[in-house]
């Protein structure tokens, strides 16, 4: 961060050096240091280094404040269920997981020294000691969590299951740890005084919130990259590996997340030193400004918009799926708005298709039966009867509202610009085929059958969902085009085709861009409020509201060459 290039303290011996330099400041014989965590983190990590670097004489862990494993499993079942994949956004808080007794007892400790340094550490420590001397917020990325519960390293807040598997323990995470742990984070993050990055193991790197203020509050006045992951999947394709020069060891690349801001992580660059934090931070602290007021007004501190890739070039068929209405969404998982979506085509194979909507004049009780009969004895469900098929190229773009039956073919490169409630697919049919662990995919019909709209054939597809490109406006080497999205979304699609510099703004709402065609661009402010940004083809990047006016102009080899972009916006 410009100005900021010595802000951050990288390795342990740095980071001791410099809470003991703050310790040293402050009055009184006994001093308390609270480190509270994320869920995910390493705590024998953190814990061994602690003790050694800043030799605390006494140690309080919040898990031992906790409740019982089996009284936190009877607390969280309602939000939990019993639903393979789906569970219910908690209204529960850190206070919910914590014994008062234990509460009590661990506060009466962290006390009783009358002279000292007592460290306190641990999921739910701050609820401990509300008022230390020093606190510490020890965070961690979405993503290496769920690499984490992969390798079997981490636990869910408050239990011992590290064994289970990565399902189980996402499903926990996504409706209630990571929820719990927000809402404690929120109350944190104005008043920490440091912040913890230990992402890499044994590469930490902590600032000050001072520096951390000055980081978001710079992120709001210039275009960023979240920074994107890269996961297989059993429809998985080739074109990522090839295209982007991923890992070419890993079987196939199916999803590209570049821009769900709830599990993708932002870089701070510090001199030669690189914070890694959750992206929601931003969202967080800064929402009005990255977001819009308007938009702010709508959502509060939740980024709507989500761009991921889905690949099927030398892959197979996505999942037959349906998204849920709103109203099922908000009584069924605690969500206020549904996940609607389009797919805009990267690239294509000759054959590429994509299933959306229902052929004319079928019998949807007929089809429900066949997807079950599918379901029980793994016989091909016979999908050309059911469900219209589009043939697809390169920049088409297909709009599928909430209760569209829909997938992607094979061959496709798809741009999937979405609303962000991400895990909300009801799977019909999956071609018979199993997932990367060898098992079954989940398939949820009956919820599926309770959001399909049946008047969503053939002709109303056509008309209302395909390629539904109008121009707006054009200049001298520019032209822009509205791509959609369906009214029945709030999310806005335009795309520029361009060889000149084309003037953009935000419009009181956070942009969300692509380059879809074009090897790099550069993105400038017309008064210089922000250093030149360089995008390469397929990147993805975020201007938010606050910035206002910017540029963006083909660079480097896209000079003379026709560039285009998608921009995603949310309707004011």
């Amino acid at each position: 961060m410009a100005g900021m290039e010595n802000s951050c303290h990288t390795g342990w011996p740095a980071i001791f050096k410099e809470i003991n330099a703050c310790l040293a400041k402050k009055s009184g014989a006994r001093k308390i240091v609270v480190v509270e965590c994320y869920q995910g983190t390493n705590d024998s990590e953190i814990i061994s280094n602690l003790v050694n670097g800043i030799y605390p004489d006494l140690v309080v862990l919040s898990s031992q404040s906790m409740k019982s494993p089996e009284e936190i499993q009877k607390l969280t079942s309602p939000d939990v269920t019993d639903d393979r994949i789906f569970g219910f956004i908690t209204r529960l808080t850190m206070a919910d997981f914590m014994d008062p007794k234990k509460i009590e007892k661990a506060r009466y400790q962290s006390t009783f020294l009358e002279s000292g340094l007592v460290l306190v550490y641990g999921t739910g420590a701050s609820l401990i000691v509300p008022e230390p001397d020093v606190l510490i917020y020890a965070d961690m990325a979405r993503w290496e969590i769920q690499l984490r519960m992969r390798r079997k390293e981490t636990h869910n807040l408050g239990l011992e299951n590290e064994e289970e598997n990565i399902e189980t323990q996402y499903k926990r995470g996504y409706f209630v740890d990571w929820r719990v742990c927000d809402k404690l984070k929120k109350q944190l993050m104005h008043r920490w005084d440091y912040v913890l990055d230990t992402n890499t193991a044994e590469m930490p790197n902590m600032i000050s919130g001072h520096t951390f203020d000055a980081a978001m509050t710079a992120l709001t006045k210039q275009p960023f990259s979240v920074v994107p992951y890269f996961d297989a999947g059993p429809w998985g394709g080739q074109w990522m590996k090839e295209k982007l020069g991923l890992d070419p060891a890993l079987s196939n690349y199916a999803w590209c997340f570049n821009c769900v801001p709830e599990e993708n992580s932002i870089y701070l660059r510090f001199g030669e030193s690189r914070f890694e934090m959750p992206s929601i931070n931003l969202v967080f602290t800064r929402p009005r400004q990255l977001l819009g007021d308007p938009v702010h007004g709508r959502f509060g501190d939740e980024f709507p918009i989500r761009f991921d890739f889905l690949d099927t070039m030398q892959g197979g068929n996505l999942s037959l799926q349906v998204h849920p209405l709103t109203e099922y969404i908000q009584e069924h998982f605690g969500i206020h708005y549904t996940q609607d979506e389009s797919y805009y085509l990267m690239d294509t194979g000759e054959a590429a298709e994509v299933f959306l909507g229902l052929k004319e004049k079928i019998d949807g009780k007929e089809m429900i039966a066949a997807l079950k009969h599918s379901e029980s004895t793994g016989e091909h469900f016979d999908d050309r009867k059911f469900v219209k098929s589009w043939p697809a190229k390169k920049h088409d773009h297909f709009l599928i509202p909430g209760g569209t039956v829909h997938c992607s073919g094979k061959d496709s490169m798809v741009l999937e610009i979405s609303s962000t409630p991400y895990i909300f697919t009801f799977k019909l049919w999956d071609w018979g085929r199993m997932g990367m662990d060898g098992k079954p995919r989940p398939i949820n019909i009956d919820r599926g059958a309770a959001n399909i709209q049946w008047d969503r054939t053939e002709s109303w597809v056509g008309n209302n969902l395909v390629n539904q490109v109008e121009t707006i406006a054009q200049g001298n080497g520019w032209r822009e085009e509205r791509t959609g999205l369906h009214e029945r979304e709030f999310i806005e699609t335009r795309r520029h085709w361009f060889t000149e510099k084309v003037q953009h703004h935000t419009g009181k709402s956070v942009n969300v861009i692509a380059l879809v065609e074009g090897d790099e661009v550069v993105v400038e402010s017309p008064t210089n409020a922000f250093e030149p940004f360089v995008v390469r083809y397929a990147e993805v990047f975020i201007v938010p509201a606050s910035v206002g006016e910017y540029t963006i102009k083909p660079s480097g080899s896209s000079v003379g060459k026709e560039c285009g972009t998608v921009k995603a916006f949310v309707r004011i």
